[in-house]
């Protein structure tokens, strides 16, 4: 649904929320598809005016539902790319084919992407993914460890979410 706003024509955007393992995560989704998602509060979107809209949110509420409770490796919620520049656009595309419960080296990204954007900019580009989970920058690790992690409670949240993909093995703490 289109909105004109002083003779200007501008999309929508619903916003759902819903509690997690790893905190309450925020969700932005236009008629396009998934923009944003997140831990915290809803993101500014320029040129996207807010709506009520359940119907909307409701096919990636349920991925992430189903996600959280081990019934999903894939999503399908169509991304909306509108507000990711051409690189970090290029670099996030190929993060987004990298599958469930397997994980890449920043530098194994940027070969993926045919970018030639150094491992620390990939890094860069990993904080600021702004779809989080969904195109999966807990998936990215750095080549002596796991690296970063800016979302939720950072590296003990890419802990969990590679924990529950099985890549990493559960530790005292997670039984």
């Amino acid at each position: 649904m289109m909105t004109t706003v002083g003779g200007t024509v501008v999309g929508t955007v619903a916003f759902a929320e819903l509690p997690t393992p790893v905190g309450r995560f925020v969700l932005a989704v236009t008629e396009e598809g998934l923009v944003a998602s997140g831990w915290g509060s809803r993101p500014r979107l320029k040129d996207l005016v807010e709506v009520d809209d359940p119907g909307r949110t409701a096919g990636a509420v349920a991925e992430l539902t189903d996600y959280f409770a081990g019934r999903l490796r894939a999503f399908e919620t169509p991304i909306d790319w509108r507000f990711v520049s051409p690189t970090p656009r290029q670099v996030l595309q190929a993060l987004h084919r990298v599958p469930f419960g397997t994980v890449v080296t920043y530098g194994e990204l940027a070969r993926r992407a045919h970018s030639s954007v150094p491992a620390r900019g990939i890094g860069s580009i990993m904080g600021a993914n702004p779809i989080p989970i969904v195109v999966p920058c807990h998936r990215v690790v750095a080549g002596n460890g796991l690296g970063g992690f800016s979302g939720g409670e950072g590296v003990e949240t890419k802990r969990w979410l590679l924990t529950h993909e099985g890549y990493l093995q559960p530790t005292l703490l997670d039984l």
